[in-house]
């Protein structure tokens, strides 16, 4: 019997905003596939196939409202879910009162969209720090999604300012595919990872791959990733339904997997569940 696998970064959202008045201010009628509202109704029907057997709910709106919306859809979802959620890490004064508002088993860490805030050194602000290290203290982990080279070169130096904060990085920091390039992505990578603190997410590929990919075209990827990282540091997702824009969530699966399809079945183990089931504290 195959592990199961958790899908470590899942979006949802609803274009109305919802019962929380979510906003989505990225989120226009240009972004195709994308305007429309998604639910976990929508993507449950696709979870057995892979054997999903667990979810992480992932904030995509900087917003309070969205960090509630999600909370409620893990309460609700089809299997075990948790939440990365957002606060303003930038205001941390603000951030603590809301933090003890939204205090819950579930809440399990905090994302912010450094790929889409207009100050590239959002992360380095010491306001930030403070922000950072009330996380760390409260025993939450930080999603990086780190999908520049100047946004994946921040990554160890906040793991290094806060050796206590466990940080994940989404999507392995986006590495060229498309391009077939190699340089300077692998060896920021391989910088994050000598933080101890860091943790990577399989996840995203799809979106930086040519049409047409298979395991093949990610395999040296994934496959620096597990060496710099080991496989209790690598976690893999589905991406979902931002995945939707150059791919279905069975091909993303399918070359997920394959990439892992050489690994000894206790590596594979951790690197499909028992990495993203210890770092978001998924219950049982």
């Amino acid at each position: 019997m195959p592990p199961m696998t958790v899908d470590a970064h899942v979006h949802i959202w609803d274009i109305q905003g919802g019962k929380y008045h979510v906003e989505y201010d990225w989120l226009t009628e240009t972004s195709d596939v994308l305007y429309r509202s998604y639910t976990l109704a929508d993507l449950a029907p696709h979870l057995g196939e892979h054997g999903v057997g667990a979810l992480i709910l992932v904030q995509a709106s900087d917003s309070i409202a969205e960090s509630y919306a999600l909370l409620d859809a893990a309460a609700a979802a089809p299997c075990p879910a948790t939440v990365v959620g957002w606060l303003p890490l930038h205001e941390p004064d603000r951030a603590a009162d809301q933090l003890a508002r939204l205090r819950r088993p579930a809440f399990v860490g905090v994302r912010h969209m450094i790929h889409r805030d207009p100050d590239p050194a959002w992360l380095l602000r010491p306001e930030v720090s403070e922000g950072l290290a009330l996380l760390a203290e409260a025993g939450l982990s930080f999603d990086a999604v780190a999908e520049t080279t100047e946004l994946l070169a921040q990554v160890p130096v906040i793991a290094a300012e806060h050796p206590t904060l466990t940080v994940i990085l989404d999507h392995l920091g986006k590495p060229p595919v498309a391009a077939g390039d190699w340089q300077p992505w692998a060896d920021l990578l391989g910088a994050a990872a000598q933080a101890p603190n860091v943790v990577a997410k399989i996840s995203g590929l799809a979106t930086v791959s040519a049409p047409g990919f298979t395991a093949a075209h990610w395999q040296r990827y994934v496959d620096h990733a597990l060496a710099v990282f080991g496989p209790d540091r690598v976690m893999v997702g589905g991406d979902w339904p931002f995945t939707l824009t150059a791919a279905s969530y069975r091909e993303v699966w399918q070359a997920t997997l394959g990439t892992l399809a050489g690994l000894s079945p206790a590596d594979r183990a951790q690197v499909l569940s028992g990495t993203a089931s210890r770092v978001y504290k998924l219950p049982g």
